[in-house]
């Protein structure tokens, strides 16, 4: 009988849920869209795109050669969406250059804006325009050609919400679809993450008193005990500061430190390793606990998972120190690192439980583990900025888990962008964590009576 209301439950959520996200979601604006140009020149040369609310700067600009003479080339710059006004250059040399398209692109929808070369612009270094029918044509001369499109107010942020509204109504259906999955996983393996939460609500006192003695126990022998599990951390982000902004010098995050932006992204991810690093070698660790017939085993997990938040506790106010320090107090949207701080504790818990179980029985699983935590601190990123990177390759890095908890908390103290205006990274996310959690629980339920036998 409790079956069928958890069900029915279930599915009256999943209605509710899926006429929200059909009638309600608002149109997310994407960061950046493509803008052809399809073109033919007497002369090959550099073309650069530039971008502004303002000024034109050569840091707000795109640049790509028209590589061969007398051929048509389209052209393809991405731009960031929020600028609204734009600035193409003709290149350095005195050509005639056939302009068959202008058109913005967002994922295969397109708007054309050729005509606007012909409307209002500011020109300099430009003989001639016209309209021929199937292209302009533009004769220019050496003297830095180059047209400011002289758009009305928000006219291209107008067509750019126009192009993803409609991507959005796609979005939206592929979100209810999602979501009804998920919703019908958690119909078939609720009652046993139910349960699993119940274990853990009843023996919460004693999983706080094994998470404070875990973290005591962690260094004892040493002089300077748990004063080491916030000096690792710290020399780590030294290190990579110095590598990166004075060594390399590859930390360009706009016009803001490089070592608040570096210290945003490490501190979740400090959590998330130790957290997963140590939760996986729990069940080995407390093993003469696992032997006992009458021990919730499953309550071990998370003690590691909480004797890591300790640390991350402290590195999350010294991280609001350090920004206060520089000028950028906290305010409402740091509240919300509490709630990423959760996503991470949640993510955690799911992968945990999964390897913990098959650690067990394959030992080798530990440095697996070992080895993608070595890779996803590059592919999250979290020491260089996503946006040198194409736009085709970027979605394979927004896919991980862990993009969304660090730029949510670089949203938190440097964007200022709440989490609901990232819905569908939101929704990714807990579709994918609460699938990893009900595998994991499943996993970890049927291996467990098998532990003790192993240990």
């Amino acid at each position: 009988m409790k079956r069928k209301k958890f069900i029915i439950l279930i599915m009256i959520f999943g209605v509710i849920l899926n006429l929200l996200i059909l009638f309600k979601l608002p149109v997310t604006l994407p960061d950046n869209v493509l803008v052809l140009v399809k073109m033919e020149s007497t002369v090959a040369s550099d073309y650069q795109f530039f971008y502004s609310d303002g000024i034109f700067d050569i840091a707000n600009c795109k640049t790509i050669l028209y590589h061969t003479a007398e051929t048509i080339q389209t052209l393809e710059f991405e731009v960031p969406a929020k600028y609204n006004s734009w600035r193409i250059d003709f290149g350095d040399k005195a050509a005639q250059v056939k302009i068959y398209s202008i058109k913005i692109s967002y994922h295969g929808k397109e708007i054309e804006i050729n005509k606007q070369l012909l409307e209002k612009n500011e020109l300099k270094g430009i003989i001639s325009i016209k309209d021929f029918g199937d292209y302009i044509g533009i004769e220019t001369t050496d003297d830095d050609p180059q047209c400011i499109f002289g758009f009305e107010k928000d006219y291209i942020s107008n067509n750019i919400h126009d192009l993803a509204e409609d991507w959005c109504d796609i979005l939206n259906i592929v979100l209810c679809v999602a979501m009804d999955i998920i919703l019908a996983i958690c119909c078939i393996v609720g009652g046993k993450v139910i349960s699993l939460f119940k274990e853990l609500w009843t023996n919460r006192k004693l999983i706080l008193n094994l998470s404070k003695n875990d973290f005591r126990t962690k260094y004892v022998g040493s002089y300077l005990g748990i004063i080491w599990a916030f000096i690792q951390p710290v020399i780590t982000i030294l290190v990579y500061w110095f590598v990166f902004q004075v060594g390399l010098r590859s930390g360009d995050v706009g016009n803001f430190p490089f070592i608040l932006w570096l210290i945003a992204g490490l501190v979740p991810w400090f959590f998330f390793s130790d957290a997963l690093g140590a939760g996986t070698t729990s069940l080995m660790e407390y093993q003469y606990l696992v032997k006992k017939i009458v021990f919730k085993i499953s309550i071990l997990p998370v003690v590691k998972i909480l004797s890591a938040m300790f640390v991350h506790i402290f590195f999350m106010f010294l991280a609001v120190f350090i920004f206060a320090c520089y000028g950028y107090l906290p305010d409402l949207y740091t509240i919300q690192i509490i709630y990423y701080t959760f996503c991470i504790f949640v993510l955690a818990l799911a992968l945990v439980y999964f390897t913990c179980s098959v650690v067990v029985f394959f030992r080798d699983t530990t440095q697996i583990v070992n080895v993608f935590l070595q890779i996803g601190i590059w592919m999250t990123p979290i020491m260089w900025n996503i946006s040198i990177l194409p736009s085709k390759f970027l979605w394979i890095f927004k896919a991980m888990p862990m993009y969304y908890i660090v730029m949510g908390y670089r949203d938190s103290l440097i964007n200022k962008v709440w989490f609901w205006e990232k819905i569908y990274e939101t929704a990714w996310f807990w579709g994918v964590t609460i699938i990893l959690f009900g595998v994991g629980t499943i996993i970890f339920k049927k291996l467990k009576v098998h532990f003790a036998d192993v240990l």
